[in-house]
């Protein structure tokens, strides 16, 4: 194995507040300063509704770069690009204001291996602000305890190397410039391309992706797994979010090239790679078995159900019975105590005697007696409810001879 590309945390354990990192000026400029500087321009730059409608639209584009190029290409590997294609993700994907593929796609690979533990880079048990931008702000790569990942695959990648080379510039040309010189050139709003298409909607931009590492990791179904803090909000953010919002579902199966796999699943990542597939700009898209799938969600299903079930009262464990021998049952029952024995089990039926359907009688015959061919069928064939709740009338076992 190589050495780890950053040298380990020198904090001390128990020390990760964002609080305890340098600011990172140059995160910080870009997320912070430029918005609320775009926004402080406002009363001076009219907001055109041409100009708003583009930046919703650029703002898009600059997402499915981010979703299905640094995400579901890069990142995890689940198809295969044509050279084109991720040029234009490399391109997008820089005017995002994300960082540059190789840093997003590492810390990514970070997260899911190291998910809620200390070296998840954006590990939402330090807190929801830190996992949704605290990491960013205060992250520094001296002191960065994110764990090691493989990523000699996007070492080797020419395209993935010219866009950090060149990302700031390529963040400035695509993330505000193309903006304003497309509103300017169209209709002659420069100011406004640039505050409300480039500046203020690549902010919205960013935060809505900042929630699936928030969001997507505090609230919602997990009807995957519970082993890891990823959650389900299709309804929040299968949309804006462009279906990173099956979040469950993609941290049991990160592969998938599918985060929602239902044909009904408001997945536009899915839909948007099958498009790149059909005009031939993807291949090797990789999917989950259905099978593997039906397992996790059985395996959960019966996860919560034993949940359920430890909430009931299903009488004194078998295990945890005192043993007697028929002939100490006998006594007992010579005693005047209304014992029964079904099963192997003797229960003590007396309050529940006057109180029997069939009247006292049918249980007063069973007395001292092993009761099991009359319970299951030989008179009457008694129902699970009545099982349940002879279990909780259980006192001893009875040890075979």
């Amino acid at each position: 194995m190589s050495a780890q590309p950053y040298p380990p945390n020198p904090i001390k354990k128990g020390s990760n507040s964002p609080i305890f990192f340098s600011l990172n000026v140059r995160n910080t400029f870009a997320l912070i300063v430029v918005p609320l500087g775009a926004c402080l321009t406002i009363p001076w730059v009219p907001a055109n509704r041409k100009t708003w409608l583009f930046g919703i639209f650029y703002a898009y584009l600059r997402s499915f770069a981010i979703v299905t190029g640094y995400h579901r290409l890069w990142a995890h590997k689940t198809y295969t690009a044509s050279t084109a294609l991720k040029l234009i993700f490399a391109l997008l994907g820089a005017g995002a204001g994300q960082d540059h593929i190789k840093k997003w796609a590492r810390d990514h690979r970070a997260h899911h291996r190291y998910v809620d533990t200390d070296q998840d880079p954006y590990n939402v048990k330090q807190g929801f602000f830190y996992a949704h931008m605290g990491w960013i702000l205060f992250e520094n790569n001296e002191t960065s305890n994110t764990g090691y990942v493989d990523i000699s695959d996007l070492k080797s990648d020419r395209i993935v190397q010219w866009q950090q080379k060149n990302f700031v510039l390529l963040f400035i040309i695509m993330g505000y410039l193309v903006p304003a010189i497309i509103c300017g050139l169209a209709y002659g709003d420069f100011t406004g391309g640039l505050i409300y298409a480039g500046c203020i909607a690549t902010a919205l931009q960013q935060q809505l992706t900042f929630c699936v590492n928030s969001v997507a990791h505090w609230i919602g179904d997990q009807p995957y797994t519970d082993a890891k803090s990823a959650r389900q909000i299709p309804w929040a953010t299968a949309i804006l979010l462009n279906g990173e919002g099956y979040h469950n579902y993609h941290h049991e199966f990160p592969t998938d090239y599918r985060t929602g796999i239902q044909w009904y699943d408001i997945d536009p990542g899915k839909w948007l790679i099958s498009l790149y597939s059909f005009i031939g700009l993807a291949s090797n898209l990789k999917s989950i078995p259905q099978n593997e799938i039906n397992k996790s969600v059985l395996q959960r299903k019966l996860q919560l159900l034993e949940k359920e079930g430890e909430k009931v009262n299903w009488g004194i464990p078998l295990d945890e019975l005192p043993v007697w021998k028929w002939e100490d049952y006998e006594q007992e029952a010579r005693t005047g105590r209304n014992l029964i024995v079904i099963r192997g089990a003797v229960h003590d039926v007396s309050a529940f005697v006057n109180e029997h359907p069939g009247g006292p009688a049918m249980i007063a015959g069973a007395i001292g007696k092993d009761a099991t061919k009359l319970f299951e069928g030989e008179i009457y064939r008694h129902s699970n409810a009545a099982s349940n709740l002879l279990d909780q009338m259980r006192i001893a076992l009875i040890k075979e001879s």
